[in-house]
């Protein structure tokens, strides 16, 4: 039975001293250092190399030309009149002539930049708060996500259904790529590369924490509502491998739009079959 001092808060105090040793640098003495290193250098040439290929607006589209439909998950969806031919049914914003990968990348990008996971990361390796467990903060005083510009990362839950959006068109995509214009229907690896990048994005996205509360996090009894529970079940051990998808994810959406880019650019041929 759940009595009065139970549903008593905790309150939380901001403003606070940070934690880690008080008087040394580190209590480590093992290659601490690494995982924060590593984590600022994947996370960089991520940011760097989605920048280029945002802004190079070329390359990013595979079509009846090659017998091919395949399409860079960072231009998908291709929506304005800038968009190459055929990488589209038709434009929405045909005043947009500069690269419609400005418009798209918004949202998985603001999915990633908000992810709970992502915050820990970036938090830890790129403004060392803190850097690992029993290291000392770079930083003296604590506000938490209470200010700006550390407050915008209550959007999350909003940017996760942006997301969710995203991963339906990419899916769509990834069925597309199996059509072979002027041959029928095949495989290639094209389509293999699309198709488990759709997959990761989806399992990147269900086992977001944001998911899993949506689910169920804010039921009292679960026997009330059976249905939320056994999908919040379902959805457990998914969370519990959330920095692995992450980590996935992110490294072969990179992977596949440079896959695309290369294919498009005649550098090499998407090898296949078709039926």
């Amino acid at each position: 039975m759940v009595t009065k001092e139970d549903t008593i808060a905790t309150p939380v105090v901001l403003g606070g001293v940070r934690g880690g040793p008080a008087r040394v640098a580190t209590l480590r003495k093992d290659r601490w250092w690494v995982q924060p290193v590593t984590t600022v250098t994947v996370l960089t040439a991520f940011v760097a190399y989605a920048t280029w290929a945002a802004f190079i607006n070329k390359d990013y589209y595979v079509g009846a030309a090659s017998h091919r439909d395949l399409i860079s998950p960072f231009y998908s969806p291709c929506l304005t009149g800038s968009c190459v031919p055929g990488s589209h049914p038709g434009s929405v914003l045909s005043w947009w002539t500069i690269s419609p990968a400005l418009l798209i990348l918004i949202f998985p990008l603001g999915f990633r930049l908000t992810c709970y996971y992502y915050r820990k990361a970036y938090y830890r390796s790129f403004w060392w708060a803190p850097p690992a467990c029993a290291v000392a903060d770079a930083h003296n005083s604590y506000t938490g996500e209470s200010r700006f510009p550390l407050i915008m990362q209550n959007v999350h839950r909003y940017f996760f259904f942006a997301g969710l959006v995203l991963n339906t068109i990419l899916t769509i995509d990834a069925v597309m790529a199996f059509r072979q214009p002027g041959h029928g229907i095949g495989i290639s690896v094209g389509t293999v590369v699309l198709s488990v990048n759709a997959i990761l994005l989806w399992l990147y996205s269900l086992s977001c924490h944001a998911c899993r509360h949506l689910c169920g996090g804010g039921l009292k009894v679960f026997s009330n509502h059976p249905i939320r529970h056994r999908i919040w079940k379902l959805l457990t051990p998914l969370n519990a491998k959330h920095m692995a998808f992450a980590w996935m994810s992110l490294v072969f959406v990179a992977l596949t739009d440079l896959y695309v880019r290369l294919v498009a650019s005649g550098t090499i041929h998407d090898a296949g079959f078709h039926f």
